[in-house]
């Protein structure tokens, strides 16, 4: 039988606190005085006596425990192309039997899926 090395799923997850750590932090938020509101604590002093370097570098710190960060999100078209834009002031012209024969058009190569329960009309 084969001992030792890396097993996959085995020991403590990533992140996961420890019973000891666990405690520590318990014992801190019951006593009122947490890393964070001293931090916010020394914020506001140096914001109150116009130390705005001290107040700034302090507010970086605590940032990321109050205010998480934004995921960043690629906006893409169909497939992951680009995103296809119109310019539908060439439209204005058009009857609504021309603007009908463009839609199923656009709607048959794939370009647009279609007008969906639109009012005054039937679904394509």
């Amino acid at each position: 039988m084969a001992r030792g090395g890396k097993r996959i799923g085995a020991g403590r997850p990533k992140g996961a606190t420890t019973r000891r750590t666990r405690a520590i932090a318990d014992k801190a938020t019951a006593e009122g005085l947490t890393p964070l509101e001293v931090m916010l604590t020394a914020m506001r002093e140096h914001a109150k006596h116009m130390r705005w370097d001290e107040a700034a570098s302090i507010a970086k710190d605590a940032a990321p425990y109050m205010h998480p960060r934004l995921a960043s999100m690629q906006h893409t078209g169909r497939n992951g192309g680009p995103i296809q834009t119109m310019d539908v002031t060439k439209l204005k012209g058009m009857t609504d039997e021309e603007l009908e024969l463009l839609e199923r058009a656009l709607v048959q190569i794939g370009i647009v899926d279609g007008d969906q329960g639109r009012e005054g009309g039937e679904e394509v």
